[in-house]
C-alpha cells in the first residue's frame, strides 16, 4: 500500500497546475478592460517586458547563472511562439469573426486535443479513464459555453478555424513544457520565454506605441501590471512546478480550468446569470478531474 505522505507531491502538482490555468482563466476579463485603452500587442508585448524585469533578479537569486543548451532555448523559444504569439492572435481573430458560442466550444476542445498529442507525440500511455476524462472536461467546457454565449450571432468556418488554431497553439505549448520540464530551472524557463514573447510581439506592438499615453492613469496601469505578474509570471511558475511530477496528458486536462474560471469571473464580475446549463458543465468538469487523479489502488 502507498504511504499517505507519497501522494502529497502529487496533490501540490494538481493545485499548481489548476491554480496556473485558473489565474489565465481569470485575466481574461482584466485583458477585455485594458483592451478598452491600449492595442492587443501592446498590451501583450508590455505584460512580457514587465514579467521580464521581475523574472530576471528572481532567477539570479534563485537560480544562480545558468546557461541554457541551444535546444533548450530552442524549446522556448517554441514554446513562445505557439503558446504566446499563436494563441492570443489566432483566438482574438477569431473571435471577431465567430460567434462567442461556438468559439468558445472550440476552445473547449483543449484538454482532448492535449491529451491526444500527449499520446502522438509525447509517446504517454493514456488509461482508458484519461481519455474519458478529456471527454468529460471538453463536454463540460461546452456547456459553459453554450450557457455564456446564448444567441450570440452567427458563426464562421473562418473564425473556427482561428481559435482552433490557437487551441493547437496552446496544446503544443503544454507538450513543449512538459518535454523541458526537468532540464532547466522554473524561473530561468520562464525568463527566456517572456524574452522570446517579448521580441517576437514587439514588431506588431511598435505601431501602436502612441497609446502608452493611455498609462498616465493609475488605474489602468494597475490592471496591466496586475496582469502581467498574475498571467505572465505566477501562473507559468506554477505550470512548470506542476508538470514536474504529472504527465502531460494529465497536465492538459488542467486546462479545463481556463474557460471553467473564465465563465465563473463572467458571472460574478459581468452579472452573467447562473443557470442549469452551467450547473451541468461544472459537474462534467468536476468528474473529469475526479477521474484523471483519483489515485489507483497499489497492491
Amino acid at each position: 500500500m502507498a504511504r499517505p505522505n507519497d501522494a502529497a507531491p502529487v496533490i501540490l502538482a494538481y493545485a499548481q497546475l489548476a491554480g496556473a490555468m485558473a489565474l489565465v482563466g481569470a485575466n481574461v476579463g482584466v485583458a477585455k478592460l485594458l483592451a478598452e485603452a491600449l492595442p492587443i500587442p501592446l498590451i501583450a508585448c508590455l505584460r512580457c517586458a514587465l514579467a521580464c524585469l521581475v523574472l530576471w533578479p528572481l532567477a539570479r537569486v534563485l537560480d544562480g547563472r545558468v546557461r541554457p543548451e541551444r535546444a533548450t532555448l530552442g524549446n522556448l523559444a517554441l514554446q513562445a511562439l505557439f503558446g504566446t504569439a499563436l494563441y492570443n492572435a489566432g483566438l482574438l481573430a477569431g473571435l471577431r469573426l465567430t460567434s462567442a458560442l461556438e468559439g468558445g466550444m472550440v476552445l473547449a476542445s483543449l484538454p482532448a486535443v492535449v491529451a491526444l498529442g500527449s499520446a502522438v507525440w509525447l509517446r504517454e500511455r493514456l488509461p482508458l479513464r484519461h481519455w474519458l476524462a478529456a471527454a468529460l472536461a471538453a463536454g463540460g467546457m461546452a456547456a459553459i459555453t453554450l450557457a455564456r454565449g446564448g444567441a450570440a450571432g452567427e458563426g464562421s468556418a473562418l473564425g473556427n478555424a482561428l481559435v482552433f488554431a490557437a487551441v493547437c497553439g496552446e496544446a503544443i505549448y503544454v507538450l513543449l513544457a512538459k518535454r523541458l520540464a526537468g532540464r532547466l530551472p522554473v524561473v530561468t524557463a520562464s525568463l527566456w520565454m517572456q524574452t522570446f514573447s517579448a521580441a517576437m510581439l514587439l514588431p506588431f506592438a511598435l505601431p501602436g506605441i502612441g497609446a502608452m499615453a493611455a498609462l498616465a492613469a493609475p488605474d489602468l496601469t494597475g490592471l496591466l501590471v496586475f496582469h502581467s505578474l498574475t498571467a505572465s509570471v505566477l501562473c507559468l511558475l506554477l505550470w512548470y512546478a506542476g508538470l514536474r511530477r504529472v504527465p502531460a496528458g494529465v497536465a492538459g486536462l488542467f486546462t479545463g480550468f481556463l474557460p471553467a474560471t473564465a465563465a465563473v469571473v463572467a458571472v460574478a464580475v459581468l452579472g452573467e446569470s447562473f443557470s442549469v446549463v452551467h450547473g451541468m458543465g461544472f459537474a462534467l468538469m468536476g468528474g473529469s478531474l475526479l477521474l484523471a487523479t483519483w489515485p489507483r489502488r497499489r497492491a
